[in-house]
């Protein structure tokens, strides 16, 4: 962490400065708070940002400022914020604090994920904060390495209420940006021109009126202009080139653009030639270290007396050891004027210096920039740093390193393989359009089977995320054949991906196509890919009156094969186990999943599972603990970009408020698929909306809504028996007897007890006389022999009873009528309730409105995640980590639970009912 600054006065930004100080006096409130100030060089960024330092009394600031020469150094920026508070993080839980120390280079381990990496920062946060607030400011965040700035955001976006204060400065308009979706920003305008002269003013007020007329017109409002332009029309300077100082254009100089940097440009122009090379070397290292920069320039001609002159001439400025430019434009400047020669030279005298000191990256990148051609030496050198930046997981820095390396190497197998390692880290960080480029540029110099199977696993990867699926199963097969040969784990893990594809855009023939292969090639994975494709090939057939073959031998091949342990396999797993049906077992496998994914810190991972998790719960009537996981696991897969996954955790609250009638709530969960518009989208809201308006009694709606939905999505059996209920009640007994019909075949091949029962509900519907007694009879028996799925259980119940009335079997009624009405209530389902409720009172029975409030009913679903761990006897940090929230935030949490559930303490909460 460098030194703060004195801030230079601040004119015309009084509202900015009141944004700023709220944010101060949140913090000291105990209230956390994130922002980012975006403006055009020179607009006053820095400033504001120093002002609300030095204004942060009483609060603990982290000052940083991004560096262009370490954008690609792997979490350069947190080491720099966070190596002095190593106490605090010995503090943290081991799991984060491990992952912090690799990251940071403190510590050797196995590459720590990205978003376990944020987590860690997010708990050193909050742990520093308990001592007194804290205010982390990071000037110039554009030139923020990536996995700094992700572990920085992400932080940000889950602070709660931790008494942090996170203040981040972005150039705008300028590559590499600074995306911080989620983060509140704050734009800065020129100055008005009544701040504008009162600035200038204060700066010239010495010069004549009409020569400040003409600074005001040039210096269009921008402060540091303001500033500067004074100066050089004292010393006589006219600095207005259009394409930038003599030379421009020619190898030797790059065009510079507003006159501010033309100031700078010219300002360093008339200095003496041995200051303009430390000027250089100062630009080329861009850190604060003194000591390395003045080595450096000795070695061409500088000494100390020439960072002096510069010091002089505001070009350079030191603050407690640290050297820094008096603004960023004046580096750019001196950079972007100076010779390739001569950059080529500081470079070099740079890495000279750094040689043995422990600094190898920044060494080899020095390396790198002060080479002319290929040269393999320097390629081997920034391989080693990739490898390194592997090491301590950052992809960002990996590809970087692995892209110049490439570009350093000379022509052979090296360069393609290099290529490729960059295209695949790129994937990973998720820069998909970088990843996209380097796998281009990979493909037309590579032939060998291994890296063009990477290559096209790299692509799918890329296909995926932009929604098309079928490109990336056609990537994947093209590839799986040339690669299993020399890499058949390689290829099996391709196919098994494959099928995932042709299940995801629900084409059969895709998933034959799998088949087929896989049996072809006879890998060691075939048997696996075959089971999880004949799964797939018989949810997806394409006869409706098909008999569909058993699942359980697929499932217990894919059981057998998934027993590694890996989160994401087992959540594929889970997933696999909903989609035939054993909803009980997945259950089992996504719970045993989400253990191992929070123990481990797995946030990328944890979306996936929570969705397993919060379906199979929806499924079984564990209906909180469904809205819980499914909100936890949306608010972190919005937090990490996984779309696909957000859409199947949006389905999942939107059915679970549609069961509850709550239109609403439907309605603005939906929302968030609108701008999706996918084949998958549209079955997940064909399918919410439709039980809406089942439930609401609106069956011509329900069933229009449903057959729409049924036509339109392969592998629907689940709104089936939905189809089934709206259509007869609409009058459509062809449509439910066809709906009732396929679902029985499904039925048949999961071997459910659960879907046995809903199939014979379905075809008591659609029976007539005593045979549709007969069948509501035999499911209401099958659903007690089975004890699972509670809501089904009570449907069936309800149109048992309804038969049973119609058929002036009154007193019969009454127990199946009660025992849905029951069940209703413990759900939440308010209209199904209702009408169960209203079907007694035309028994004769008269009912209250419902069962006495549940009290966890009251809690929202993270106060209920929060509570149920408490009461397990986990204290705020064992939860915190476990939520990925901070330990602040679970203490407000369990604040806000206490007065909901009567209870004053943790010790009361262990004899709560429902918490295990």
């Amino acid at each position: 962490m460098i030194p703060v600054p004195e801030a230079a006065p601040l004119c015309g930004r009084g509202a900015e400065l009141e944004v700023v100080d709220r944010l101060l006096a949140d913090a000291r409130a105990g209230r956390s708070g994130a922002l980012v100030v975006r403006g055009e060089a020179g607009i006053g960024k820095s400033a504001l940002l120093l002002h609300a330092a030095r204004r942060a009394s009483g609060m603990r600031v982290l000052y940083q400022v991004g560096v262009e020469t370490e954008v690609e150094l792997p979490y350069a920026t947190l080491h720099a914020l966070f190596a002095e508070h190593g106490d605090a993080l010995e503090r943290l839980p081991e799991v984060q604090a491990g992952a912090l120390r690799v990251a940071l280079g403190l510590a050797a381990g196995p590459p720590p994920g990205r978003f376990l990496v944020g987590l860690a920062v997010l708990g050193l946060l909050a742990e520093l904060a308990t001592e007194q607030p804290v205010l982390c400011v990071i000037d110039d965040a554009h030139w923020v390495d990536r996995a700094s700035a992700q572990a920085l955001l992400f932080a940000a976006r889950r602070l709660g209420n931790e008494p942090v204060v996170l203040l981040f400065a972005a150039r705008s308009g300028l590559a590499p940006d600074f995306p911080a979706p989620g983060i509140a920003e704050l734009d800065l305008p020129r100055l008005d021109d009544a701040s504008a002269r009162e600035l200038l003013d204060t700066e010239a007020g010495d010069l004549p009126r009409p020569v400040r007329d003409q600074l005001l017109r040039e210096a269009a409002g921008n402060p540091l202009a303001l500033r500067e332009l004074p100066s050089a029309h004292r010393a006589g300077r006219t600095p207005v080139y259009p394409l930038g100082p003599p030379d421009a254009g020619r190898g030797g100089f790059a065009p510079t653009r507003s006159p501010v940097e033309q100031e700078f440009a010219a300002r360093i122009a008339a200095l003496p030639e041995a200051a303009r090379t430390a000027l250089l070397v100062a630009a080329a290292d861009g850190t604060c270290d003194m000591r390395v920069v003045l080595d450096a320039a000795e070695r061409l001609g500088a000494d100390t007396a020439d960072v002096e002159v510069l010091e002089r001439e505001r070009l350079l400025m030191f603050t407690d050891g640290c050297m820094r430019f008096h603004h960023p434009l004046i580096r750019t400047a001196a950079y972007g004027t100076a010779t390739m020669a001569a950059k080529r030279a500081a470079h070099q005298a740079l890495a000279d210096v750094l040689d043995g000191r422990g600094e190898e990256d920044r060494r080899n990148w020095h390396l790198a920039a002060s080479s002319l051609g290929p040269d393999e030496a320097v390629a081997a050198a920034l391989e080693e740093s990739a490898l390194r930046a592997r090491d301590r997981g950052s992809h960002e820095a990996v590809a970087a390193a692995f892209e110049r390396a490439a570009a350093l190497t000379p022509p052979g197998p090296d360069r393609g393989r290099r290529m490729v390692a960059a295209a695949e880290a790129a994937s990973e960080a998720g820069r998909l359009e970088w990843a996209a480029g380097l796998a281009d540029r990979a493909a037309a110099g590579s032939d060998d089977p291994q890296l063009r199977a990477r290559l096209a696993v790299v692509r799918a990867h890329l296909a995926e995320a932009d929604g098309d699926v079928e490109q990336a199963h056609r990537l994947l097969l093209e590839a799986a054949g040339p690669a299993a040969g020399a890499a058949p784990d390689v290829a099996g893990d391709m196919l098994l991906w494959a099928v995932e594809a042709a299940w995801t855009a629900r084409d059969r023939r895709m998933v034959l196509e799998v088949d087929d292969l896989a049996r072809e090639l006879a890998l060691p994975a075939t048997d696996h890919v075959r089971a999880y494709a004949m799964l797939a090939a018989a949810q997806l057939t394409d006869d409706p009156d098909a008999e569909l073959p058993s699942a359980s031998t697929a499932l217990a091949m894919m059981g057998r094969c998934h027993g590694n342990g890996d989160p994401r396999a087992t959540a594929s797993l889970a997933t696999w186990y909903l989609v035939a049906g054993d909803d009980t077992t997945a259950l089992a496998v996504a719970a045993a999943a989400e253990r191992e994914a929070r123990a481990t810190g797995a946030l990328g991972t944890l979306p996936a599972v929570l969705a397993a998790l919060a379906t199979s719960r929806w499924y079984l009537g564990h209906w909180r603990d469904a809205a819980a996981a499914a909100t936890d696991g949306l608010s972190i897969a919005r937090d990490v970009g996984q779309l696909q996954v957000v859409d199947q955790l949006v389905g999942t609250l939107a059915n679970l408020a549609a069961a509850h009638g709550d239109e609403a709530q439907v309605a603005a969960v939906l929302d968030e698929l609108a701008g999706r518009p996918t084949a998958r989208s549209a079955e997940l809201v064909g399918a919410a909306r439709g039980l809406l308006d089942l439930g609401l009694g609106r069956f011509d709606a329900a069933a229009d809504r449903l057959a729409e939905t049924a036509a339109a999505s392969r592998g629907w059996w689940r709104g089936l028996p939905d189809l089934v209920e709206a259509a007869a009640r609409a009058g459509r007994g062809t449509d439910a007897r066809r709906a009732a019909d396929r679902f029985t075949r499904w039925a048949e091949h999961t071997g459910q007890p659960w879907a046995r029962a809903v199939a014979l509900r379905g075809q008591a519907i659609v029976a007539s006389g005593e045979d549709a007694g007969d069948r509501f009879a035999e499911a209401a028996a099958q659903h007690r022999v089975d004890g699972t799925h509670p809501f089904e259980r009570a449907r069936t119940d309800l149109l048992h009873g309804e038969w049973l009335r119609r058929a002036r079997r009154r007193s019969e009624a009454r127990g199946p009528l009660r025992a849905a009405a029951d069940t209703f209530e413990e759900l939440g389902a308010g209209p199904w309730a209702e009408r169960a409720r209203a079907e007694l009172r035309a028994t004769g029975e008269t009912r209250s409105a419902g069962l006495a409030p549940d009290q966890l009913a009251e809690l929202t679903p993270q106060e209920l995640q929060v509570v149920r761990l408490a009461a397990a006897g986990l204290s705020n940090r064992e939860i915190a980590a476990q939520l990925f929230l901070s330990p602040r935030t679970v203490g407000y949490h369990l604040y806000k639970a206490f007065p909901k559930l009567g209870v004053a303490s943790r010790a009361q909460l262990a004899k709560l009912g429902g918490l295990s």
